[in-house]
């Protein structure tokens, strides 16, 4: 997982944040304040996709080629409690 680019995509989503809190501060239409909601989501959606990706190309195969068992089990479970989580937004 590239560090650097998963932080400028955090600080990304804490500046939506900000601009939602400003919005509401200032009592902005509440479309516009839906649509930057939208768009913080979106980018969070966009990172956590992102970082499961990379574990699954890192992590889950290492526990899948290795010969611990419980490791291969935990590994696939906390993908399903992952899945089972993003099915329920």
């Amino acid at each position: 997982m590239d560090k650097s680019d998963t932080l400028k995509r955090l600080r990304n989503v804490e500046g939506h944040l900000r601009g939602i809190e400003r919005m509401v501060d200032e009592d902005a239409y509440c479309i516009d304040i839906i649509r930057q909601i939208s768009a913080a989501q979106a980018a969070l959606s966009r990172l956590s996709s992102r970082v499961l990706n990379d574990h699954l190309h890192s992590c889950l195969i290492t526990a899948v080629r290795g010969e611990d068992a419980a490791d291969r089990e935990r590994v696939l479970k906390e993908i399903g409690e992952v899945y089972e989580l993003a099915s329920k937004v």
